[in-house]
C-alpha cells in the first residue's frame, strides 16, 4: 500500500483513537489563512533545521513572493545554484562570487543557517577541473591542487557565514559502488576523504556533509553511503550528517522504506537530513525530443491537479512527516527542492506539482497535512 492510500486506509481508525489524522481538505481551516498564521519553522522539532532550495531571482531579492514567503517559513537556506563549482569558478584563475556573496547574504540578514551546495560533483564542474595534456585527465597530483584551491578559496571565503557543506555530491551508482566520475578516474578512490580534509582544513567548524538520492529506494545504494561514512570516520575525518535528497515519488518510497533508511544511517553515529524534498506526480518517460511539446500522456496535469491527486499527495506528505518525527532525534534538517511549484526543477517542459505551496504561491493541502502531523507532536 502507498502512502497516500494507507494516510486515508487508517484515518477512521485513529480518529476513533483520538488521534490527529490526515483528513481531505474540506476538513482542514482555509489554507490560506492557516499558512499566514502558522510558519513551519515554529512547529518543528527543537532543533530541526526547515527550509527550501532557492533560485538566483530569490536570493536576488527580485521575487518578492517568493522572498516573503521563505522568510516567514523558513529558518534554512540552500542554493540550487550559486554555489556550484561551474557558478563560482569557471575559470583556473578566476572566481565569481557576486551572486555567492547575495545568497549568503540573504540567509544571514534573516538569522537563518545557510548551507553550502556543494564542493566535489561530477555535474556542473568546468572541464578544466579535470584536463590535462591532449586532452587527457590531467594526473593525481594536479587534480588534487585544483580540487584544494577550489575548496580553499570558496570555503574559505565564508568561513564562519555557512552552517554545512555538501562537501561530496552524487558520488555512488544505484548498486552501491563508485561513481566511475572524472575526479575518482583521476585521484582515485579516496578523492571522497581528500576533499573532506580540505573542506575542514578551511573551516575546522563548518558541518560537513555526504549528499545522494535514492538511498531509501536502493538499499545497495544506502549500503554503499554507509561505507563512505566509515571509512572517512576510520580515517579520523570530520562527517557530520549524511543527506538522504529524497526526489521521491507518490508510490515510492514507502514508509517503512523512509524508516530504515534513516535507521541504517544512524546506526554510523552521524545525523540524518532530507536534503532536496519533492514528490514528483508525473509519469515517468524517455528523453523527449528538442523542441516538440510533451506528450499528453506524459502531462496528465497541464490544466490543473485533479483534487484526488491534491489528496493523494497530502497523503503522502502527512505519513513521511510522521516517519521524520518518529526519528525526531536523529534528524537534523528537511529542506525541500524549491519554494513553490512554479519554482520546481520537475517541471522541464510539463507541469508538475511536487511541493507545499502552488503556482500562486499558495498553501496546498499537502501544506495542511504537513502542518497537522507537525502540530499533533
Amino acid at each position: 500500500m502507498t502512502l497516500g492510500r494507507r494516510a486515508f486506509a487508517h484515518a477512521a481508525a485513529a480518529a476513533a483513537a483520538g488521534a490527529l489524522v490526515f483528513r481531505p481538505s474540506n476538513w482542514f481551516p482555509d489554507a490560506t489563512v492557516l499558512a499566514q498564521s502558522v510558519a513551519l519553522k515554529d512547529i518543528v522539532p527543537k532543533g530541526w533545521l526547515i527550509g527550501a532550495a532557492v533560485n538566483q531571482n530569490q536570493s536576488d531579492g527580485r521575487d518578492g513572493v517568493a522572498v516573503d514567503l521563505i522568510t516567514r517559513q523558513f529558518n534554512t537556506i540552500s542554493p540550487e545554484n550559486a554555489l556550484k563549482f561551474q557558478s563560482v569558478h569557471p575559470e583556473p584563475d578566476r572566481f565569481t562570487f557576486d551572486a555567492a556573496d547575495r545568497y549568503v547574504a540573504f540567509g544571514r540578514d534573516r538569522g537563518m543557517a545557510v548551507i553550502g551546495h556543494n564542493l566535489v560533483w561530477h555535474s556542473q564542474t568546468p572541464r578544466w577541473a579535470w584536463d590535462g595534456a591532449d586532452g587527457a585527465l590531467a594526473d593525481r597530483a594536479t587534480m588534487l591542487a585544483r580540487m584544494r584551491t577550489h575548496i580553499a578559496t570558496v570555503v574559505g571565503r565564508y568561513k564562519g557565514k555557512i552552517h554545512g557543506w555538501d562537501v561530496v555530491n552524487e558520488a555512488l551508482n544505484d548498486d552501491g559502488t563508485l561513481r566511475d566520475s572524472p575526479w575518482r578516474r583521476g585521484i582515485g578512490d579516496d578523492y571522497i576523504a581528500q576533499a573532506f580534509t580540505f573542506a575542514h582544513e578551511a573551516d575546522p567548524n563548518v558541518e560537513l556533509y555526504y549528499n545522494d538520492f535514492n538511498l531509501a529506494t536502493r538499499p545497495a545504494k544506502r549500503a554503499g553511503a554507509i561505507r563512505i561514512v566509515k571509512d572517512l570516520q576510520q580515517r579520523g575525518l570530520r562527517i557530520d550528517a549524511v543527506g538522504e535528497q529524497g526526489h521521491w515519488r507518490l508510490n515510492t518510497p514507502a514508509a517503512g522504506d523512509i524508516d530504515q533508511t534513516i535507521a541504517e544511517l544512524r546506526q554510523t553515529g552521524v545525523k540524518v537530513m532530507i536534503t532536496e524534498l519533492d514528490v514528483n506526480l508525473l509519469p515517468q518517460t524517455g528523453p523527449r525530443v528538442a523542441g516538440q511539446p510533451p506528450s499528453p500522456e506524459s502531462n496528465p496535469y497541464a490544466n490543473g491537479l485533479p483534487d484526488d491527486m491534491q489528496q493523494a499527495l497530502a497523503g503522502y506528505y502527512a505519513d513521511a512527516f510522521r516517519v521524520l518525527l518518529k526519528h525526531r532525534d536523529d534528524i537534523t534538517r528537511v529542506t525541500f527542492w524549491g519554494v513553490s511549484d512554479a519554482d520546481s526543477w520537475l517541471n522541464r517542459g510539463r507541469m508538475n506539482y511536487p511541493l507545499l505551496w502552488d503556482r500562486q504561491r499558495q498553501p496546498k493541502p499537502a501544506f495542511d497535512a504537513v502542518v497537522r502531523v507537525l502540530t499533533a507532536k
